[in-house]
């Protein structure tokens, strides 16, 4: 049995992954801005005494310390940094905002790494030692064939970067990490085109976090286990 802390578990993929893992029979440290606004989560926590649910925005630099303060120097075998925004849908060439990109830019890279190297001293002291970021494909230079999104695109290749980083810096004390594609998944983020459902994608995820090896660290995959070119 591991103990997991999920960011971002209000809906869709983060919610998605504290069920699955609360299956496998893992401990859950589930976190979000404002819990006792998901009923959801509060009826798994009174089901399941695994469950522990935090409040965090990922956000503001007291919340996260507020977030490692309880958790009273408790070991997390691993660290699954899921919260993250895509930012205003019209941000396009011609009508880019400065503050709406800081903002993306803050939540979806500089929080998670920031949290992530918060937490270091209860990931030490796992067992596990695996980080995951869930990133995006829209993050791959190589696969923007279509242009725009330009908010959303530049946080998920800057996060890229930082786990690359992490790999490389942390690979002495056998850390793990991965940047990891859920797929076009079926969330308010999605849409309603996308191809996949939340089980699905995080199925596989799961898969791939709990399956990866000491050489995958560093590398960017898909919730299938496809490596994809940055």
């Amino acid at each position: 049995m591991a103990k997991y802390l999920i960011t971002g578990t209000n809906r869709g993929i983060g919610l998605e992954l504290v069920k699955q893992v609360l299956g496998q029979g893992h401990d859950v440290v589930a976190t979000c801005r404002k819990p006792e606004n998901v009923p959801e989560l509060r009826d798994l926590q009174r089901a399941n005494a695994a469950l522990r649910v935090l409040p965090l925005d990922l956000a503001s630099a007291e919340s996260r310390q507020v977030l490692v303060d309880a958790l009273n120097g408790d070991a997390v075998d691993v660290l699954i940094n899921n919260a993250g925004m895509y930012g205003p849908r019209d941000a396009n060439i011609g009508s880019l905002r400065e503050s709406d990109w800081a903002e993306v830019m803050l939540v979806d890279v500089i929080a998670p790494v920031l949290l992530t190297q918060a937490l270091l001293p209860n990931l030490r002291k796992g067992t596990e030692r695996r980080l995951a970021f869930i990133s995006s494909k829209m993050g791959s230079i190589s696969d923007n064939g279509s242009g725009g999104s330009y908010l959303y695109r530049t946080a998920k290749s800057a996060l890229n970067q930082a786990a690359k980083s992490l790999a490389i810096d942390l690979q002495p004390e056998q850390f793990i990490v991965l940047s990891l594609h859920p797929g076009w998944v079926l969330t308010d983020m999605g849409g309603p085109n996308a191809l996949i459902d939340t089980n699905t994608s995080v199925a596989g995820m799961l898969k791939v976090i709990d399956s990866a090896r000491p050489v995958d660290s560093g590398f960017f995959f898909a919730y299938d286990g496809a490596a994809i070119s940055w």
